[in-house]
């Protein structure tokens, strides 16, 4: 088959090895991500309604206890200032190891980046401490890993020109210092979680994009400081840790043949950009984000009327299988109007048909 001679020559272009690991990854696996995001409690209660989906798991989210014992989302607050303590994941660590999980087998905590208000160059103990933290309870709950979400939501963490010293310190010198904070906190996600999956949403490919595929660029771009990190976080991987870039670029990828295009970018364009090559072979993998009701702020969402919507059924199957199929692993669902499972029981804003083009496009053959 055409496809199956397109993956075998960008395989053959790979590193000795490289073609090994990616048949050790295992079978091909669909994760939910979207604004239907569950929490401990609500995974606890529903969890025999959300496994009659189509996916093999989930992104999630944790709540801590805050003052007077208010319940405090775990996701905003690891980036800053005050480090978290054991006690006040008690309430949630409960509802996860009380989770009777069956078909979902890759479930992922979510972990951001914010508030986002500590300098490269500031004091990284209360992050380091609530990384650890994190990556020990995804560990306890049985959970894959991290979805470790870096956009820059609150504060422009990796955007040299706007960092507190930039005016003071040069582009080597925080990009040396963010490659160390990566090796930081690489080396505190293993201490919590040895062995651990880490699912990023971009890897290197968004700031080579942003800077134009052209180094010298780099500390011109948004997300500039995001590749000295991900070599920091290179540098101390170890084990059978394993990071995924997720490419959400693939949002909108109707036209299927794009996918080709992005896999050799992850796994051969963005080599410049990488420090360690082997290292990001043997441990970085490859996968794609789709968003079923892509650009309905502009176009809507209908579930009555579904020609009307980005993605139809058809193209939505289309897609997703096409997707599967250049995955070394992981395809990640993203959504915002349709939501697959609800605290009243059952999808809301969700069209069954789908659910069978996704369930479908599983089921398929990826080859």
């Amino acid at each position: 088959m055409r496809l199956a001679r397109i993956i075998a020559c960008v395989m053959s272009l790979l590193p000795a090895g490289a073609d090994a690991l990616a048949q050790d990854r295992g079978q091909k696996k669909l994760i939910e991500f979207g604004w239907d995001e569950p929490d401990t409690a609500f995974m606890r209660a529903h969890v025999a309604e959300m496994e009659k989906t189509p996916f093999n798991g989930c992104v999630f989210h944790a709540y801590v206890s805050g003052p007077g014992g208010k319940q405090e989302p775990m996701l905003w607050q690891c980036w800053g200032r005050q480090a978290i303590s054991p006690d006040q994941l008690k309430r949630s660590q409960e509802d996860l190891q009380k989770t009777q999980f069956h078909r979902f087998t890759d479930n992922y905590l979510r972990l951001n980046t914010t508030p986002g208000d500590v300098d490269w160059f500031d004091d990284f103990g209360p992050i380091l401490n609530n990384v650890r933290l994190a990556a020990a309870f995804a560990r306890q709950g049985k959970c894959k890993g991290i979805l470790f979400d870096t956009e820059q939501y609150q504060q422009p963490l990796f955007t040299y020109a706007r960092q507190p010293d930039a005016k003071t310190k040069s582009w080597d010198q925080y990009a040396q210092q963010a490659r160390k904070r990566g090796r930081e906190v690489m080396q505190a996600f293993q201490e919590g979680y040895p062995d651990l999956t880490i699912f990023l949403t971009f890897g290197y490919t968004l700031p080579w994009e942003e800077a134009h595929h052209n180094i010298a660029k780099l500390q011109d771009a948004r997300y500039g400081l995001l590749a000295p990190f991900l070599d920091g976080m290179l540098d101390a991987a170890k084990g059978k840790t394993r990071i995924v870039d997720g490419y959400e670029a693939s949002y909108p990828y109707r036209d299927v043949v794009r996918f080709d295009a992005a896999y050799q970018m992850m796994s051969r364009g963005v080599l410049p950009l990488v420090k360690d090559a082997q290292k990001y072979h043997q441990f970085f993998s490859f996968g794609f984000g789709v968003w079923l009701d892509c650009n309905w702020r502009k176009q809507g969402w209908d579930p009555r009327d579904v020609e009307k919507n980005f993605y139809t059924p058809g193209a939505f199957e289309n897609t997703v299988h096409a997707a599967l199929a250049r995955a070394d692993e992981y395809v990640w669902i993203y959504s915002e109007q349709p939501r697959w499972w609800s605290a009243q029981g059952g999808p809301v804003k969700l069209p069954d048909a789908y659910e069978k083009s996704l369930r479908q496009a599983a089921g398929s053959k990826h080859e």
